[in-house]
């Protein structure tokens, strides 16, 4: 358990702490939904129901989309642009070693077993993770629309008004403001980091370049 902790401490203590704050917001969200019961003299539900209403669903799903966008458009975007002095981005001026055919390597006992394996397998392979965030992307917009429109609905049945479809959520205002608020913050979070990375520094962290490292350096 020491080596297996010690081997995966970053990714044990990111997804720690997701849950931590995925009860939280549980918690939080269906205290504040009691509360907006009561205002309109309705009965709270138990926090069961609250998992499995609009308001949670949507509030959760609209993050992890755009969380999920931010990713793939980041690492589509960084096959073909560059940014002097980043430690994210390729080099400009030079080959790089994510750029070199796999092929090559086939024989390479090493390799995983798609690259031994070649053909259309292979192909996916090389755009493996671009596909898999592109999904969860997908599947998290999805998500929140239909969470978006089950909380409407549950609204609307308050206020005894009509209720509608997702396709109709789908022209709603409200939804695509949603998916804008957070869809600015996550590209401006990850252009000030790219940005902030060419020029300071953090001892320790791969995600920086070494600290004497100048400015200009691209890559690591």
């Amino acid at each position: 358990m020491r080596q297996f902790l010690r081997d995966n401490g970053l990714s044990v203590a990111l997804f720690s702490l997701f849950l931590i704050s995925l009860v939280g917001q549980a918690l939080t969200g269906w205290r504040a939904q009691a509360e907006e019961l009561q205002l309109h003299e309705l009965p709270a539900v138990g926090l069961t129901d609250y998992l499995a209403s609009g308001h949670f669903i949507s509030a959760v799903f609209e993050n992890w989309e755009s969380e999920f966008l931010q990713m793939a458009t980041y690492v589509l975007l960084t096959i073909f642009l560059f940014q002097k002095g980043a430690s994210e981005s390729k080099k400009p001026d030079e080959a790089n070693p994510e750029d070199e055919a796999p092929s090559k390597k086939r024989n390479d006992p090493d390799a995983p077993w798609p690259v031994h394996r070649g053909g259309l397998v292979l192909k996916l392979y090389s755009h493996s993770l671009s596909i898999a965030l592109v999904t969860l992307f997908l599947a998290s917009f999805w998500l929140h629309l239909a969470g978006s429109t089950r909380r409407m609905n549950e609204e609307a049945l308050m206020h005894h008004q009509p209720t509608q479809t997702m396709v109709e959520t789908l022209g709603d205002p409200g939804f695509w403001y949603e998916s804008f608020q957070n869809w600015q913050s996550e590209f401006l979070s990850i252009g000030v980091l790219l940005v902030l990375g060419i020029y300071l520094r953090e001892r320790g962290s791969p995600e920086s370049k070494p600290v004497a490292a100048p400015h200009a350096t691209t890559g690591h």
